[in-house]
C-alpha cells in the first residue's frame, strides 16, 4: 500500500509539472504576441531568451515519466497517464519554440509600420490561447468536453489562417518582407492550435484507452 501510494504521489507531481508548463508556455505565446504588436524587440529577445527554462522543464518531464515507467511497472491506465504526459510536453515545448519564432520574426520586422492591421492574427492569437488554457484544464480534471471543445476551436483558426494568407499575398508589391513574416507568424499560430488539438486527443487517450482522430 505504501508502494502504490508513493507512486500515485509521484505521478500527481508529474502531472503538476505539466500544468505548469502549460502555463508557461501560454505565458510565451502571450508575451510573444504582445511583442509583435508593441514592436518590442527586449521583449522578443527576453522571449528568445527565456526558452530554456521551457526546454528544462520538459526534459524534467520526461525523465521523471521513464523513472516512473522504469521503477513502479504501472498498470494499464497508469501507464496511459504517462505516455500522454510525455506527450502532451512535447506538444507544448514545440507551442512554445512557436512563440520564439514569432519573436524572431518581430526581430525581423522591427520598427516598420505594418503593412494592415493585425487583428485577423490577433483573433487567431486569442484562440489558440484559449485552447491551449482549456486543453490544460481538461487534462487537469480529464473533462473530454472540454477536450472535444478544444478541436472544435480549431475550425475557426483554420478559418482565420486562410483569410489572412489570402489578404497577406494580396500586399506582396508593398513589402513583401514584412509579407514573409506575418505569413510566418500567421503559420506558427494555425500549427499552436494543431498542437492543441494533439493534446485534447491525448486526453481522450488518457482516459479512454482509445486513439481518437478529433479533426475528422
Amino acid at each position: 500500500m505504501v508502494v502504490r501510494e508513493k507512486f500515485e504521489s509521484e505521478l500527481k507531481e508529474l502531472k503538476g509539472r505539466l500544468i505548469q508548463l502549460g502555463t508557461v508556455t501560454s505565458e510565451a505565446l502571450t508575451q510573444a504576441f504582445t511583442a509583435l504588436e508593441n514592436q518590442d524587440i527586449e521583449a522578443a529577445l527576453e522571449i528568445i531568451d527565456d526558452d530554456v527554462k521551457i526546454n528544462i522543464l520538459e526534459e524534467e518531464i520526461n525523465d521523471a515519466a521513464i523513472l516512473l515507467i522504469a521503477k513502479q511497472q504501472p498498470v494499464a491506465s497508469d501507464l496511459r497517464t504517462i505516455i500522454a504526459a510525455i506527450k502532451i510536453a512535447a506538444d507544448l515545448e514545440r507551442m512554445a519554440d512557436f512563440a520564439v519564432n514569432i519573436a524572431k520574426s518581430t526581430i525581423r520586422i522591427g520598427k516598420e509600420p505594418f503593412i494592415k492591421p493585425l487583428d485577423h492574427l490577433k483573433e487567431m492569437h486569442g484562440i489558440t490561447i484559449e485552447m491551449i488554457d482549456l486543453a490544460i484544464q481538461s487534462y487537469d480534471t480529464e473533462n473530454l468536453a472540454e477536450a472535444k471543445e478544444v478541436s472544435e476551436m480549431d475550425d475557426r483558426v483554420d478559418q482565420l489562417y486562410g483569410e489572412t494568407i489570402k489578404s497577406l499575398l494580396q500586399r506582396t508589391n508593398e513589402n513583401m518582407a514584412q509579407v514573409t513574416q506575418l505569413t510566418f507568424i500567421a503559420r506558427y499560430l494555425e500549427r499552436t492550435a494543431d498542437h492543441a488539438t494533439n493534446i485534447a486527443e491525448n486526453i481522450f487517450f488518457m482516459v479512454k484507452g482509445r486513439h481518437y482522430d478529433l479533426n475528422e
